[in-house]
């Protein structure tokens, strides 16, 4: 420590500091790595060029620093700075509906997905029959279809049987579509803070096209033979019409503020320098009548 204040004396007496000697060595390296790199799409003369100033300039810029660092004294011109301010107090950030951190300031709550979810449910039932009737002469082959998913003997089944009435996969239909609607409804409530002011847009769009497409690529390695069963286009029609349901009714639920992108010291209510305005009691007088 004594020796660093002597130093520091030392150089403020003299005027001047030690900064590292310029070098040229740098350059030469840095071009060697070039011309190294250019010889390997034209000659292996540039190459070993490139190699010789390569090793040049890595013994040139090591004697610079070994066995003793060179330095070079630079005078130093002594300048006295006064820092002054107009402002008394500090100032604070002053976050407005305007402000990033509430984008966006209000969106639609994630039950309303499920809501969606489950309204789309019954709608998207209507396209699925009228495939049924136009295809397949019956309204029984895509309940079927879906309820044989998860039943052993369904690959033994012949397509007049699959358009017959059965049960059990009436049963196995019902619950397997009433718990993808759901979940689909779940998870669309919680993409809806992406596009809060679309609700239709997401779920009319993208999220039957995205779907529809995992499912299509996914399901000939899931059960290839409910893949070879499925009309894709009726399939993505009807989840269009779940999607627009879904976003109907999304979009007429009421919003709620975004409080959950405010943070977390200013949902708690305490007043943080630069997050939040201060209480108007709070802090020296702002004016000259306070004073």
């Amino acid at each position: 420590m004594a020796e660093t204040i002597d130093r520091e004396t030392e150089h403020a007496q003299d005027r001047r500091i030690q900064l590292p000697a310029p070098t040229a060595w740098p350059i030469v390296l840095a071009f060697g790595c070039t011309l190294a790199a250019a010889g390997l799409v034209t000659s292996a003369g540039f190459s070993i060029l490139g190699g010789v100033l390569m090793f040049a300039g890595c013994v040139g810029w090591i004697r610079q620093v070994l066995p003793h660092e060179q330095h070079e004294a630079v005078p130093v011109t002594a300048r006295a700075v006064t820092i002054a301010s107009r402002r008394a107090l500090v100032e604070r950030i002053r976050l407005g509906p305007e402000h990033r951190a509430h984008f966006p300031v209000e969106t639609y709550p994630v039950t309303s997905g499920i809501k969606g979810g489950i309204a789309g449910g019954f709608a998207m039932i209507v396209p699925a029959l009228t495939y049924g009737l136009i295809k397949q002469h019956s309204i029984w082959y895509p309940v079927n279809l879906l309820g044989g998913a998860g039943v052993a003997v369904w690959t033994n089944s012949t397509p007049a049987q699959i358009a017959t009435f059965h049960w059990t996969w009436l049963l196995i239909a019902i619950l397997i579509h009433s718990v993808t609607c759901v979940l689909i409804g779940l998870l669309y409530g919680a993409m809806l803070p992406m596009l809060p002011r679309h609700p239709v847009v997401l779920g009319g769009i993208l999220a039957p096209v995205l779907w529809t497409g995992i499912l299509h690529s996914f399901m000939g390695v899931i059960n290839p033979i409910l893949a070879d069963h499925i009309d894709w286009g009726w399939f993505l029609v009807s989840q269009v019409v779940y999607g627009v349901t879904a976003g109907i009714v999304v979009s007429r639920q009421e919003r709620i503020p975004t409080s959950q992108s405010l943070p977390f010291i200013e949902r708690l209510g305490i007043e943080a320098p630069g997050l939040m305005d201060s209480r108007p009691d709070a802090g020296p007088p702002r004016n000259k009548e306070e004073r």
